[in-house]
């Protein structure tokens, strides 16, 4: 149960990183002149956030594996 709420809290955590990163790298690396805020929230929200809370979750079951041995 403790691995369980450790992965929700890294998913959570990763997400809202991700999403603010994405969003950060879009707005000042984007050539789109057009809507690029939008560009960015949609990047952040659907792209960027669900990967790095996929990649924290991972993260956080190897460590907990590795402590286990």
């Amino acid at each position: 149960m403790k691995t369980f709420g450790l992965g929700v809290l890294a998913a959570v955590g990763g997400y809202i990183i991700g999403m603010l990163s994405g969003m950060f790298l879009i707005e000042t690396f984007s050539s789109n002149r057009h809507d690029r805020s939008m560009e960015a929230a949609v990047t952040g929200a659907f792209v960027v956030g669900p990967l790095m809370a996929v990649v924290a979750v991972i993260v956080v079951l190897v460590i907990r594996a590795r402590r286990a041995h």
